[in-house]
Parts: structure tokens; sequence; C-alpha cells
């Protein structure tokens, strides 16, 4: 099914150009620190040793902040930002990435500053926050799994030889 972008991901003869494979293979430990959190997190709300549960998923998540946020600039700041200039970043998949990006910070950001000054939660509002982790790790998930199957393989067939080889260079700068 080559030649439309639903079958592109099922061509195993399909490769990315080196940017593109640079920012795919970036996910893996990603999502390796998702699973972590999200195991973490429903230790929390399944009330087992909660508040190591809890303090250990907190140092857990600004150490996975830390890793996604070059990520994600390289994502936004230079592959979005290039794919926009084809097909605009009002509406499709653009748009998309750039809510479900901004839908992943606003969960982790509001764990950080609800959990900023470490100590005084109650059970509960450790459950409530570690909801918010389990929120992130959802959205993110999914959002790689899109960006593999979809965006990647369309930026792939959008762009030129010439653009393919600015989009790795543009993105080893971000680190």
């Amino acid at each position: 099914m080559t030649g439309c972008i639903s079958g592109l991901n099922q061509d195993s003869s399909f490769t990315l150009s080196e940017g593109l494979q640079q920012l795919k293979s970036e996910h893996p430990p990603l999502l390796e620190k998702l699973a972590d959190l999200l195991d973490l997190s429903r230790k929390v709300e399944e009330g087992m040793e909660i508040e190591e549960n809890f303090l250990k998923l907190k140092e857990l998540v600004v150490e996975f902040l830390a890793e996604l946020e070059p990520h994600s600039e390289r994502e936004e700041g230079v592959l979005f930002e290039m794919m926009a200039a084809y097909i605009g970043r009002e509406m499709g998949p653009i748009a998309v990435m750039e809510y479900e990006h901004d839908q992943a910070k606003r969960f982790i950001g509001t764990f950080l500053h609800n959990t900023k000054d470490g100590t005084g939660l109650t059970a509960e509002q450790m459950i409530d926050n570690a909801q918010l982790i389990k929120n992130a790790n959802y959205t993110l998930v999914s959002h790689f799994s899109k960006e593999e199957s979809i965006l990647f393989p369309m930026a792939e067939n959008m762009f030129s030889k010439e653009e393919k080889q600015e989009l790795a260079q543009r993105i080893k700068l971000i680190k």
C-alpha cells in the first residue's frame, strides 16, 4: 500500500531519513520511563507504600521532563515548523500534535506545581496528582504512536532531500 499515508507504517521497506529517524529513536527510552511512571502512579492509587512511591514518582517525573523537553523542542521548534510551511498549523496534524504536547506538559506541570513543597499532601492529594501523571502517560503514548505512524512518514514524503538534511542538522543543535 505504498502511496497512501495509512500504508506507510506497514511497508517494511519504508525507512526514515536521518532527522526523522533520530526523533523516532528518542521515543523508546521515553516510553520506558513513561511505563515506570505509570507503574508508580498505579501503586500510589492502590495505596501501596503510598508516600514512598509518591516521592519516587515525583523524582522520576522531574527526570522524565528533563529528557522530554529537548525532544519536544526538536519537534516543535524544527519539525513542526518545517511541516507547517506545507500544511499549516491551525488545523490538521500539526495542530493535533501541538495540542497533545501542550496537554501532556499541562498534566506534568500541574503535578510539579502541586508537589513543589514536597511534603504535607494527604493520601487523597497524592492519588489525585498520580492521576495527572497517568493522564500524561496516556496522552504521550498515543501521541508517539501517531507521530511514528502518520506524522513522520508524512514528513518523509513531503520534504525534499535538502529539507531532510536541514532537519537533521537543525535538530542536532538542540541538546
